[in-house]
């Protein structure tokens, strides 16, 4: 493995992936890609059992980190409590672009905007299909991370988010 990568894992951690959500490293196998050796953190996603290959020396480039701290979640908090958003009378489907481009960043802060964004926006008017599901989406990428990170439920992480929804 490289040393100066920031992001080294050992078989047992959690780490999280862009849009597939939080992951337990369950191996870490060498391969010979066109007679070139490699290593590969073998991850398994925790929420839907699939298993992804991601070259070690690639980690940090498709955006592989590791689970947030309760600081970062602070933070998280205070992104949700913001209440000045602006869509510009958009089209949905422009607006949902937007907000895919966001989640496929990996950076939970850009999840969490488009987390808050849109349950502001359904407050305002119905959501779109497409929304409704990025919705749920961005909510589970978050609930699952913060309970993993905290060790609680996901049903305490989704009561204290949906509170601070309705307190602001």
């Amino acid at each position: 493995m490289q040393a100066n990568t920031d992001n080294e894992f050992q078989v047992g951690d959690k780490a999280v992936y862009p849009a597939q959500g939080v992951a337990e490293v369950v191996g870490i196998e060498e391969k010979d890609i066109a007679g070139n050796r490699q290593s590969f953190y073998v991850l398994r996603i925790l929420d839907t059992d699939r298993k992804i290959m991601v070259p070690v020396k690639n980690a940090d480039a498709v955006g592989l980190r590791q689970v947030i701290s309760e600081q970062e979640i602070q933070e998280i908090f205070d992104i949700l409590r913001e209440r000045t958003i602006a869509f510009d009378n958009q089209t949905w489907n422009r607006r949902y672009r937007g907000f895919m481009d966001k989640i496929k960043t990996g950076s939970i802060y850009d999840v969490a905007e488009v987390l808050r964004d849109l349950y502001r926006l359904k407050t305002d008017k119905q959501l779109s299909f497409g929304e409704r599901r990025m919705l749920d989406t961005a909510r589970s990428l978050i609930v699952k991370e913060i309970a993993i990170a905290r060790e609680q439920t996901e049903d305490d992480v989704k009561a204290e988010i949906e509170a601070i929804f309705f307190t602001n």
